[in-house]
């Protein structure tokens, strides 16, 4: 499981001109599901989610997480995120778990957030979706799964 994570003071999603999700201040979490994840991997990226410090403290360090600033998190599925450009120009998604195996991962990894006490907004799963974000700072950061373990 793959998920990229922005630090942003709003952010929301949109399917056509209907908004589905929107938050403040916390993170935008793009999420991607490959076709060998299992629960563990949603509860890892959950966990990493959670207890990300990417908030300033009072001397502008990153050491607060999202429920130190009573963030939230904007959850977004996006099977691109397990594209492999690798070879040619066209990117291959073989290794994405298709919707009926991707779908309930993502949203166990959305259920874990909100067991955590977060507020969580989402995305409309496979649906063609427009983001919209302000990324403060920016901040960015790549989560993989496979590489937690």
């Amino acid at each position: 499981m793959r998920a990229v994570i922005q630090r942003v003071t709003s952010a929301r999603v949109a399917v056509g001109e209907e908004v589905a999700g929107e938050i403040g201040l916390g993170v935008l979490a793009l999420v991607g599901v490959g076709n060998d994840d299992a629960a563990r991997d949603a509860a890892s990226i959950a966990g990493k989610i959670a207890g990300l410090r990417v908030f300033a403290d009072e001397s502008g360090a990153m050491n607060l997480s999202l429920g130190d600033v009573g963030g939230a998190v904007l959850a977004v599925s996006q099977f691109t995120l397990l594209g492999d450009a690798r070879r040619g120009r066209r990117p291959s998604f073989v290794d994405a778990a298709p919707g009926d195996l991707a779908r309930p991962l993502f949203d166990e990894t959305v259920a874990l957030l909100r067991r955590a006490g977060l507020p969580v907004a989402t995305g409309v799963f496979g649906a063609q979706m427009k983001v919209s974000l302000v990324n403060d700072g920016p901040v960015t950061i790549l989560l993989d799964s496979k590489r937690a373990f």
